[in-house]
């Protein structure tokens, strides 16, 4: 197992444990308002300082993570099951089905990547549940195409046609031959997709978009930094680093899976 999967597996299971133990491990309740102690630096008894109205800034990191990451998972979990159940139709059944929902694809990959999302949360309205609806509706497109690419390939191997002779039904022939055998490609796509949708719902929700106040999340307490960045920089530092911390596991993650399910990009070609 590459170093880079470990790596990145410690950090994700660092933050998912910090998200699920955060009740336990804040030192006071991330809303609770004192504005006799409103933007004090560092300190013992509040590690990451307060912020402008004296709310816990390491509290508020801290349920943070299990805002952030819920929200990713949620999203990353809904593109799978789309694009996998969408990806599977159109690569087996071919013909007309296949142009139908490939040129839906083609359509939905036209738009730059923040439109859609940005123009369903306007219709909806500014929420982290809408935000999560909004980027599910426009992110599973890579799923489905990557899924089609690898069942075109499938159908026509062996052990499919054997599947068949034993009078297997396509959807049985989908969900115990195909799906199982498709998804490798999903796991890395899945981890690199997982750090992409942290950075979106922390932008959506830092112009306004995502998590409404007063919701600890690392996108919104940016935004609310940025009147403080000359006088208390601490309060966009630590929740930034946290974004760039997540990223980067997700990212470590995603780059080692693919070395490791796919060894042949690991190695050089002497010329």
């Amino acid at each position: 197992m590459p170093k880079t999967v470990r790596i990145g597996a410690i950090i994700i299971i660092c933050l998912l444990v910090v998200a699920c133990l955060a009740p336990v491990l804040t030192p006071v309740n991330p809303l609770a308002v004192n504005m006799g102690e409103k933007l004090q630096g560092l300190s013992r008894q509040h590690p990451m300082g307060t912020d402008q109205l004296g709310r816990d800034v390491l509290s508020r990191v801290l349920y943070g993570a299990r805002t952030s990451m819920a929200a990713s998972f949620s999203v990353v979990i809904i593109c799978l099951a789309v694009g996998i159940a969408i990806g599977c139709i159109a690569g087996f059944y071919g013909g007309v089905i296949d142009e139908l929902l490939m040129r839906l694809v083609d359509i939905m990959m036209a738009f730059p990547p923040f439109i859609l999302p940005i123009a369903i949360t306007g219709i909806l309205g500014p929420s982290l549940t809408n935000i999560i609806i909004a980027l599910a509706l426009t992110s599973w497109v890579g799923y489905a195409r990557m899924v089609r690419s690898s069942v075109l390939t499938l159908k026509h191997l062996d052990f499919v046609a054997a599947a068949k002779a034993m009078g297997s039904s396509r959807s049985r022939i989908i969900r115990e031959h195909i799906v199982p055998n498709a998804v490798h490609p999903l796991v890395v796509y899945a981890a690199f997709n997982a750090s992409h949708t942290i950075l979106a719902i922390s932008g959506l929700s830092f112009i306004g978009l995502g998590a409404q106040p007063p919701t600890p999340e690392w996108g919104n307490m940016l935004s609310e930094a940025c009147s403080f960045m000359g006088s208390s920089p601490y309060l966009f530092i630590f929740p930034g680093l946290m974004i760039m911390l997540t990223v980067l596991a997700f990212n470590l993650l995603g780059d080692g899976l693919r070395d490791y399910l796919d060894p042949r990009l690991g190695t050089e070609v002497d010329l």
